[in-house]
Parts: structure tokens; C-alpha cells; sequence
């Protein structure tokens, strides 16, 4: 089991966002975090990777107790994970390269050499080889976030948390974000974990889909999960023929 929550309550200060969370991850899933804002999505995603505390009766990644998780062991934590962003966090003074770059480093890769290659790795993955010494201000929104994608490949992780990756994008956009994500799954057998308000996504790129709302989370079923899409969504949920 890659993540395996049973009863755990989750807190932001003294207010309990979620609580009695059972939640369960396999190698390779797809998995989806569905509700409206301020439900819980992304306090949930912030256990994940150390930044909120929970509390409960078992609360695991990746062989790491969360419920003991001391301060010294969050970067080796967080060097398994990939995160990616609504806001893409990047150096926007600095080049693609420059920026992957800063990330290798700080995780002791010390072999330009191999920095280098990495860095062209990534890039093939996410298909922005030819913006390689671009600077940042020079990429649309979806390169932008195609690079973030690339950041959080850069040490193999087992597990990708995307907190709206498709939020800042259009339509267009946020499809190839989720097919790069999908795909990457499907190849490298990555976890992919999604906070998404487009309810639309999981009928285009099939998931397990878990329901935040009134302080709890509930694995939705998916027979009856959401009503298929007749055409393909915008980020507000809308179908296109809604949006005309």
C-alpha cells in the first residue's frame, strides 16, 4: 500500500478540516480529490507531505509514519514525492534549465554531468526540450506548468501530488496537463494524486474519486460517481455548448 490513512483527523490550527479519513492509495493509481473550496483538498494533500499534522490511528506513505514524523526526516520524505502546483512556483528570473537545475542541486546531485542529463530526461517527458534555456517569462501558462511537472520528475518519485494543476489553465491547457499526468502513471507506475474543482476531469482520465465536503471524505462509487460528459470541459465545469 503507497498511502494508507484509517481515521485520521486532519487540522488547520484549531478547526478540524476533515475528520474519520479512511484513504488508500495503491502503486500506479490515479486518484482524485473532488469538492468545492475550503472542503479540505488541499490540507489532505499537505499531510501527505509533512506541512499539516494529523492525528488518528494510522496515517502512512511510502513506509514514513506521518503520526511520528520528526522535522529531520521531511526532506527525505519529500525527495519521494513529486508536487506540483496551481501557481507552477518557479524562478521566473531563471531559465528552464536554471531551474531544474537549482532543485538538483539542492538535492545533492553533485555531477553536472548527470544534471544535465536529467534535466533533458525530464523535458523529453513533458515535451519542452526546445524551451530548454528559455527564461520563464517567456512560457505560456501550460509550459509553465509543463515545467513544474518536469520539477517534481526530477528525483523518480514514486508519488505525484498536483494541487489544481489545471486551475490557472485553459480548457486546452489543463487536458494536456492531465493526459502528461495519466501518462506518466501509466508508464513509470507513479502514484498520481489530483485536488480538482473541474468535475469533469475523472470521465476524461479515469480515476478512483473521493468526495471532501461537511468535514468528511468519502470514496465515491463509481457507477454513480458523475454523469458522463457530452463534450469536453471548461475549468468552471461547463461544457463547451454551456460556455457559447
Amino acid at each position: 500500500m503507497t498511502i494508507d490513512y484509517q481515521n485520521i483527523d486532519i487540522y488547520q490550527g484549531e478547526h478540524r478540516v476533515l475528520g474519520d479519513v479512511c484513504f488508500q492509495v495503491e502503486a500506479g493509481e490515479m486518484v482524485y480529490l473532488v469538492g468545492p473550496v475550503g472542503s479540505g483538498k488541499s490540507s489532505l494533500l499537505k499531510t501527505l507531505y509533512g506541512e499539516v499534522k494529523c492525528q488518528g490511528e494510522r496515517a502512512q506513505i511510502l513506509g514514513y509514519d506521518l503520526l511520528h514524523l520528526r522535522t529531520s526526516q521531511h526532506p527525505m520524505l519529500r525527495r519521494e514525492l513529486g508536487i506540483v502546483f496551481q501557481d507552477f512556483r518557479l524562478l521566473p528570473d531563471r531559465t528552464v534549465r536554471q531551474n531544474l537545475d537549482f532543485v538538483l542541486r539542492a538535492t545533492d546531485w553533485k555531477k553536472k554531468a548527470r544534471r544535465q542529463e536529467r534535466i533533458e530526461e525530464v523535458l523529453g517527458i513533458v515535451k519542452l526540450q526546445p524551451h530548454i534555456d528559455k527564461h520563464i517569462w517567456e512560457l505560456s501558462g501550460g509550459e509553465q506548468q509543463r515545467v513544474s511537472i518536469a520539477r517534481a520528475l526530477l528525483n523518480n518519485p514514486k508519488v505525484i501530488l498536483a494541487d489544481e494543476p489545471t486551475g490557472n489553465l485553459d480548457t486546452e491547457n489543463g487536458e494536456l496537463i492531465l493526459a502528461t499526468l495519466d501518462e506518466i502513471r501509466r508508464q513509470q507506475n507513479t502514484s498520481i494524486i489530483i485536488s480538482t474543482h473541474n468535475l469533469q476531469w475523472p470521465q476524461y482520465f479515469p480515476g478512483i474519486v473521493y468526495q471532501c465536503g461537511n468535514g468528511l471524505l468519502t470514496r465515491q462509487d463509481p457507477a454513480a460517481q458523475l454523469p458522463a460528459p457530452d463534450e469536453r470541459p471548461t475549468e468552471s465545469g461547463m461544457h463547451t455548448s454551456d460556455a457559447l
